[in-house]
């Protein structure tokens, strides 16, 4: 079956580890340390705190730790999306933050802006292509949602272009296309996620950052009236101040643990299409970064040297009791699936074979996108959950994250967005039950135009239901 030769002599390696050059692991803590803030997690957030804590005050003694090395966690294996939205659509705006959904969209924008321009001042190439973003309907049911979509975001004088299905296989030539609605711009796009991280990591230690990779956190609390202490495995760090920047990792703080849940996501990569198979679908020439209008949609867009990056789907899956072992990492089952619906995508791309096959875990929260938080008296915060939107609201995130702990705070940290409860996962067997049947009703509602079932509309009247 064609799906399946398709991979087999694919490498488990996200695909922007050999298109970004790897910087030298730094060594890890081997004795105990003093500083001003400790970060601790060096994916997308973390850096990003340390960054703009650097900026506003550049007096400000930092140490960065990492379990692993920067950027090997969900930051360094996403698909590279960048979108301006930080509470993932206005829908779930209005739910979650009602009359913020204005402020939010204005900060969405503003914190793209800022990313761009800092990557651009400190010279760090992220392969950006400004392709905005474009939502494709596989189904009637569809047609008609991004149809409204389209009429409201026009009407608000937002940049978007209706595509009827002609259009739209003129732009990406794919039978599964009924329709699609491009939002242009230059705010959302694509980049190399990788190159961000190591990008970073590089501006941090020329400012004088310190960083400790390969160093694993086992314990924090508080230190005395003013401080806190980190207890690692070969050293503690005292600091004034602590920002957690873990996202999915378990976490032990009991709030942050609370508040996120491990999903495992999944991504196949192309090798370099040929010219001839690149004329096959026409997408080359636009280079759409495209995601279907479903609740359990496929992700995926091109890369820099012509290769398809492919991700979501049904292959996504929560394991009991937060699973995070590398025993998930590669399950032939969940690779195998996102082939056969890659071709089903793309039919006329049969012989194509799949170089890199990856995973990742994106924490999800019960609102549907970040969590942040405070405690011991404002001296240790987080920002985590970003459901899957992390590679431009992670800088948002981060902003808030030293805001609470008095970076130059400003009336971000007052909005419902950053103040309000968030409602914590319930505890096993009934996380893992409720997690899996929400799955089984989102994909039977997606072969069903998404009309959604009991389950769905039960979770809906509890102010517990996800909308795409």
């Amino acid at each position: 079956m064609q799906h399946l030769d398709a991979l087999k002599n694919s490498t488990y390696r996200p695909i922007w580890f050999d298109l970004a050059q790897q910087p030298e692991t730094l060594a890890p803590l081997t004795t105990n340390s003093e500083c001003e803030l400790l970060i601790v997690g060096g994916g997308f957030t973390g850096l990003w705190a340390a960054l703009q804590a650097k900026e506003r005050n550049p007096e400000a003694d930092i140490i960065l730790i990492d379990k692993t090395f920067i950027g090997n966690g969900a930051s360094g294996r996403n698909g590279g999306f960048l979108n301006s939205s930080l509470a993932h659509g206005e829908t779930n705006t209005d739910h979650h933050f009602p009359g913020e959904a204005e402020k939010l969209y204005q900060l969405g924008q503003e914190n793209i802006t800022e990313l761009l321009a800092t990557l651009e001042r400190y010279g760090i190439d992220a392969d950006y292509e400004a392709v905005g973003e474009t939502e494709v309907a596989t189904n009637q049911g569809a047609v008609e949602a991004i149809r409204k979509y389209y009429n409201v975001e026009k009407s608000e004088g937002d940049d978007v272009v209706w595509l009827n299905q002609n259009d739209m296989q003129a732009q990406v030539n794919s039978p599964t296309y009924l329709a699609g609605l491009w939002r242009r711009g230059d705010q959302n796009g694509t980049v190399n996620p990788l190159k961000i991280c190591w990008g970073i990591k590089q501006v941090l230690l020329d400012l004088g950052v310190k960083i400790y990779e390969q160093t694993d956190l086992i314990d924090v609390q508080p230190s005395g009236k003013n401080h806190m202490m980190a207890q690692c495995e070969n050293g503690n760090i005292k600091s004034e101040k602590v920002l957690m920047a873990t996202n999915a990792f378990t976490s032990c703080i009991g709030k942050i643990r609370r508040s996120v849940i491990p999903v495992w996501d999944y991504q196949l990569a192309t090798e370099p299409l040929t010219q001839a198979q690149l004329d096959t679908i026409g997408w080359h020439k636009t280079r759409h970064a495209i995601g279907n209008h479903a609740n359990m949609f496929h992700y995926y867009r091109m890369t820099k040297d012509n290769r398809i990056t492919w991700g979501g789907g049904g292959a996504v899956r929560y394991y009991f009791n937060r699973g995070i072992s590398d025993n998930y990492a590669d399950i032939p089952e969940r690779f195998e699936q996102l082939s056969k619906e890659f071709f089903e995508t793309f039919p006329q791309l049969a012989g194509v074979k799949f170089s890199h096959r990856w995973s990742g875990i994106i924490a999800t929260s019960s609102r549907f996108c970040m969590v942040p938080g405070v405690t011991h008296n404002g001296r240790l915060s987080w920002a985590v959950g970003y459901t899957g939107l992390g590679v431009g609201a992670s800088r948002f995130g981060a902003r808030v994250a030293i805001e609470l702990l008095g970076y130059q705070p400003s009336d971000v940290i007052k909005m419902q967005f950053v103040r309000k409860w968030t409602l914590p996962w319930v505890p096993e067997p009934l996380r893992w039950i409720g997690v899996r049947l929400t799955q089984q009703a989102l994909i039977k509602a997606d072969k069903n135009n998404g009309k959604r079932g009991l389950w769905l509309k039960l979770l809906d009247a509890l102010n517990l239901g996800f909308t795409c």
